[in-house]
């Protein structure tokens, strides 16, 4: 004789795979989204952007001076 418990496990097993399954190719269709919109084509150009340095000393004005509204 099968536990009546077993039912309600049943049931809830017929609402978690359907939604799981939906879960899982809206994550899909986010991927390739991003993947298509370029989000991931230079994975490696902002990180070696930070370590250029730019010590170049600019001739234009001193800095307080520029902070000045004239």
């Amino acid at each position: 004789m099968i536990a009546p418990e077993s039912d309600h496990v049943m049931e809830s097993l017929y609402l978690l795979i359907p939604l799981s399954v939906a879960i899982v190719f809206f994550a899909l269709w986010v991927f390739f989204k991003a993947m298509d919109s370029g989000q991931f084509d230079d994975l490696e150009g902002p990180g070696m952007r930070i370590l250029q340095d730019d010590d170049r000393v600019h001739d234009d004005a001193h800095p307080s001076e520029s902070n000045i509204k004239k």
